[in-house]
């Protein structure tokens, strides 16, 4: 019988309640480490230099951050996921159950941000976010409740960063990831005629990476960034745990039998690296136009491999996820010199194709509307807001995750958006 549940412990200690909901790029990457950019559908990130938070998207971008800067915000994520039923069958022995319900629920993303200039040259700064988040969840007597009832990731990236200015022109920006990683996977186990109990697997780690940016001065009135953050490789470490019915003859079965032992378990996952080209233009002393091609490199997750400490395979998924591009497009409006209007759209191809696309996950390509604006009560204070539409593609599934005799199959289509709301403020000191 397979998992199903992996937990990764969070650090409680630095952001109590952390909470990384589906959204943001697709995948289960989050783009939401501002609010300041959400209204330009993160149109520009490696380029605008606007706030502290390009600590982030780009750390060259502080040597345009004259002083001491400060920048935190939360945004507020609302997925939905909802399955058609066409011909799923559930496990062999066990009831089909309905359509599981509306699997996303809002979620909450904060992130903080501090940069300092040390000389006319020099610049430090550290951020703190969360870039990967996944949280569905779906009934429990649903049809696909033996591919999976829960699915949550929640991550936390400590991120130093030093910045360079070469000269007028020219700045050069490294930071330091530490980042760990939290999910919680469960669903049920088929019995057969006899039940069906509850199965989950717990582990955890922490990794280290890095990311790189430029930045250039082309004219006056034109700037281009380009920012790098690495893969980083995970070993999580934990348990796996599978419930009883409370029969005894039953449990006294599923004790003597290995494939639901509880145990020691461990998981190698790497999470993908990234690459974006920005371009901020000034065209006139009220318009500016942004936009930015990005790369996520999502096919070096092939497969989900679970194993006990003993070195025995307890599940494999299939995954098969593909490199994926996102590109956006967006504008600022200056209506006065305390008024910003934002607009944005932006298409992002997801790494999930049809034939492995999973009720974990039920990902498909989605396109961006989004809109914002800024208030600035003063010359070094900035409140930003932003709103986002994620139209998701509706996407086919056919899925029997390998074994339909004890994974049931997953037949039918998925209608899936999102929607985001964030706030910001930003002072420089």
């Amino acid at each position: 019988m397979k998992k199903d549940r992996i937990v990764v412990r969070l650090l409680p200690a630095v952001i109590a309640g952390l909470f990384s909901g589906t959204a943001g790029a697709a995948g289960f990457q989050l783009l939401e480490q501002n609010a300041s950019g959400i209204g330009n559908a993160y149109a520009g990130t490696a380029a605008v230099a606007q706030d502290a938070s390009t600590i982030f998207f780009n750390p060259a971008g502080m040597t345009m951050l004259p002083g001491r800067n400060f920048a935190a915000g939360v945004d507020a994520v609302r997925p939905s996921a909802q399955f058609s039923n066409n011909g799923s069958i559930a496990a062999a022995g066990r009831p089909a159950g309905g359509n599981g319900g509306d699997a996303g629920d809002w979620a909450l993303i904060p992130h903080g941000y501090l940069s300092w200039q040390l000389t006319p040259a020099l610049f430090v700064g550290v951020g703190v976010g969360a870039p990967f988040g996944l949280a569905t969840e779906y009934d429990p007597t649903w049809v696909g409740r033996f591919q999976a009832v829960k699915s949550e990731i929640k991550s936390i990236n400590l991120n130093p960063s030093v910045a360079w200015k070469v000269n007028d022109k020219v700045s050069l920006g490294l930071g330091i990831n530490y980042q760990r990683l939290e999910a919680e996977l469960t669903s049920k186990a088929s019995l057969g005629p006899t039940g069906e109990i509850d199965a989950k697997i717990e582990g955890d780690d922490d990794s280290w990476g890095w990311n790189a940016g430029a930045l250039f001065q082309v004219s006056p009135s034109t700037r281009v960034g380009v920012a790098y953050r690495s893969a980083i490789k995970y070993t999580l470490e934990g348990n796996a745990n599978f419930g009883r019915t409370g029969v005894a003859l039953i449990d006294a079965a599923l004790n003597a039998n290995p494939a639901v032992a509880n145990g020691p378990i461990k998981a190698d996952i790497k999470m993908p690296d990234s690459f974006t080209i920005s371009v901020a233009q000034q065209l006139t002393d009220r318009w500016e136009m942004l936009g930015d091609l990005s790369w996520t490199g999502w096919s070096k997750i092939q497969s989900l491999q679970i194993y006990r400490t003993s070195g025995a395979l307890l599940t494999k998924e299939e995954l098969q996820w593909r490199d994926t591009l996102r590109l956006s497009f967006g504008g600022n409006y200056k209506m006065s010199d305390q008024w910003k209007l934002r607009f944005g759209i932006a298409f992002d191809q997801s790494p999930v194709g049809d034939q492995y696309r999973a009720p974990r996950l039920p990902d498909n390509d989605r396109t961006w509307l989004s809109v914002g604006a800024q208030f600035k009560p003063s010359k070094t204070a900035a409140l930003d807001f932003g709103y986002a539409y994620l139209w998701v593609k509706e996407g086919s599934i056919n899925n029997n995750q390998g074994s339909q005799l004890t994974k049931g199959l997953l037949l039918g289509n998925y209608d899936n958006d999102v929607h985001i709301l964030g706030v910001q403020y930003s002072q420089s000191f």
